[in-house]
């Protein structure tokens, strides 16, 4: 990168925002960090930064619901949605509130770059050919299914347990696992 351009990392774990921060600071980016929504806010609006980099869960707030308020205040933000429990659903609806790209924790610094930068330049891959075709397996299925629900519950566990029809506990034990990892394909 030639000029520095201004990017905010949001992330309320410091230590993974100022690992970040330096990495990216010296990719050429003038890095501004919040560790929560209203310092978020509040950067936006002072620096009307090209790029931002956002965790999914700040403490008690949500990351998806700051993607279209970060996006109102910077229009031609490029948001990067970050998050240790990722899902087709949270991907989709991150997405559908402005987001440009997701990842998958832990991440490097030239896994985000790429992520951030690649909307600049146009390019003719085109991903979405590449895409497995393989069907996801049943577990896999289940636990997309199941974020889905909890994002339009808005995280409310006991809304999320009635609508799919299964008891609260049972839920939050689901919860608690990684995600279901998909079988390498075998060639």
């Amino acid at each position: 990168m030639t000029d520095q351009q201004p990017l905010l990392i949001v992330d309320d774990d410091a230590t993974f925002a100022r690992v970040l921060a330096r990495a990216m600071s010296s990719r050429g980016f003038e890095v501004l960090t919040a560790a929560n929504a209203d310092e978020a806010r509040a950067l936006a609006r002072r620096h009307h930064p090209r790029y931002c980099v956002l965790d999914l869960k700040l403490g008690d707030e949500n990351g998806l619901r700051l993607i279209p308020e970060l996006r109102s205040l910077v229009p031609d933000m490029r948001v990067l949605l970050l998050t240790g429990y990722a899902s087709i659903a949270t991907a989709v609806e991150a997405i559908k509130r402005g987001a440009h790209d997701y990842l998958a924790k832990p991440v490097d610094a030239d896994a985000v770059l790429r992520a951030l930068l690649e909307g600049d330049a146009p390019t003719g891959d085109d991903e979405l050919a590449d895409a497995p075709e393989a069907p996801l397996a049943l577990r896999r299925l289940e636990w997309e299914h199941i974020q889905r629900v909890l994002t339009e519950c808005d995280g409310n566990i006991s809304e999320t347990a009635r609508r799919l029809g299964m008891h609260r506990r049972t839920l939050q034990r689901k919860l608690s696992k990684h995600p279901v990892r998909e079988r390498p394909e075998q060639e």
